[in-house]
């Protein structure tokens, strides 16, 4: 597998990682009470942090040949 590639489906994580991270804070806010909440709204946050970890290194790390 090429590193273009390879970078290709990383950034595919990265975005559903997004849309995941999206889902569950609107879980959180709109649905959800107590204790699940905030391990709802801790779990999305995650989701977002590592989604912008890895949308930082694909953009980063510059073309490929």
């Amino acid at each position: 597998m090429s590193e273009s590639m390879l970078k290709m489906y990383i950034s595919f994580a990265g975005m559903i990682f997004m849309f995941v991270a999206i889902g569950l804070i609107m879980l959180s806010r709109y649905k959800l009470r107590g204790i699940f909440k905030i391990v709802t709204g801790a779990l999305a946050y995650m989701f977002m942090l590592s989604a912008g970890v890895i949308i930082f290194y694909v953009v980063m790390s510059g073309p490929t040949s």
